[in-house]
Order: C-alpha cells, then sequence, then structure tokens
C-alpha cells in the first residue's frame, strides 16, 4: 500500500498537503522531490509583487488625483527590499495569527506594521538621503514618511496580500527534479488530490 498526496482545506487556512494511505502505487519518486519554498524564493515573489503594485498604485493615485491619463507609475529599487521583507515579515505573523484573531483584526495588524515598516525604513533611507518618498504634502502625514491618507489602501492591500498572495505563495511547490519545459509526468491535479494513474 503506498501513499497518495491529498489537498485538504484547514478550516478555513491554507490548504496543505498530508499523507493519507491509498490502495493503489504510487509511481516512483511521484511527488517525493516536491517541497515548499524557501523563504528566499517566498522573499523574492512578495519583493517582485511588492514593487509591481507599487508602480499601478502610484499610477492610479496620479490619475484620481490629477486625472494623468498617462498612468505614469514610479517606484525605487529600495521598494523590492522593503515589500519583500515586510511581507515575508507579515507572512510570519499570518501563520501565528491565523487561528487566534479573525480576519479584519488581522489586517487591522498588518496595517500598523506596514505603518512602523514604512516609517522606519523612510527614517533610515533618509539618513543617507535616500528615501524615495515625502509625504509632507499630505494633510495628515508625520515627518513626511507615512500618512494617514493611505491607510485604507494600505488595509485594503494587507486583505489581498493575505487572502491571495501569502495564503497562495505557501501553496506552491518547488521539485527539484522535474525538467524545466517538460510535464511532470503522470501525475495531475483534480479535485484537490494528486492523480497517480
Amino acid at each position: 500500500m503506498s501513499s497518495e498526496l491529498l489537498v485538504l482545506p484547514d478550516a478555513g487556512l491554507p490548504r496543505s498537503l498530508i499523507s493519507v494511505p491509498s490502495k493503489e502505487p504510487a509511481p516512483l519518486g511521484a511527488m517525493a522531490s516536491a517541497e515548499p519554498l524557501t523563504a528566499l524564493s517566498r522573499w523574492y515573489l512578495y519583493a517582485i509583487h511588492g514593487y509591481f503594485c507599487e508602480v499601478m498604485f502610484t499610477a492610479a493615485w496620479e490619475f484620481v488625483v490629477n486625472f494623468n491619463w498617462k498612468f505614469p507609475g514610479v517606484t525605487s529599487v529600495w521598494a523590492l527590499f522593503i515589500y519583500g521583507t515586510s511581507i515575508l515579515i507579515v507572512e510570519r505573523m499570518y501563520l501565528r495569527l491565523r487561528g487566534r484573531c479573525p480576519l479584519l483584526v488581522r489586517c487591522l495588524i498588518y496595517t500598523l506594521w506596514t505603518y512602523l515598516w514604512e516609517f522606519t525604513t523612510g527614517f533610515i533611507l533618509r539618513q543617507f538621503n535616500a528615501c524615495p518618498w515625502d509625504y509632507s504634502q499630505f494633510d495628515f502625514d508625520f515627518m513626511g514618511l507615512i500618512t494617514l491618507e493611505y491607510a485604507v489602501p494600505w488595509f485594503c492591500g494587507s486583505l489581498i496580500m493575505e487572502q491571495f498572495i501569502i495564503r497562495n505563495t505557501l501553496r506552491l511547490r518547488f521539485d527539484k527534479d522535474a525538467e524545466p519545459g517538460e510535464p511532470s509526468g503522470p501525475l495531475a491535479m483534480a479535485n484537490g488530490h494528486v492523480k497517480t494513474d
């Protein structure tokens, strides 16, 4: 008797792979080499995602405020480090808080973290004249490094980040034995089960 990998929902939590007994033998090495992404791989995905969202947000903000149909989205290379690190930390928060706090409370915590992280990284970068943002022109700014005008976008962003980005990134698996560009053999996903026939 071999084992079949089954994807089960975990009470609304991210799906996880568990091993359950199966009556049919699985192909040799089937899914044995699939591993979760490393922290560095997840950091990379989060950094790219944050960078892209920053460009899209600044383009949308420019349109809403100035009706600029060119949609000029801008950011800094510093955003890669800032977003990658921040979202990786939020991922750790999510894993600790998911069973203890309701979703909206978690998003409030993530938003407060975002403000703390934005202020801290901005303050450090400002010491080297390298801070790429300045919120001094906003009504509710603090030292030009953070502004309350972004509270709702940060909150909504944290909701999207947890529900779509972090949860799905944690589900990704890396198969070190798979050949690039080749199908992964007889395995095919269907209805949450890894089919081995």
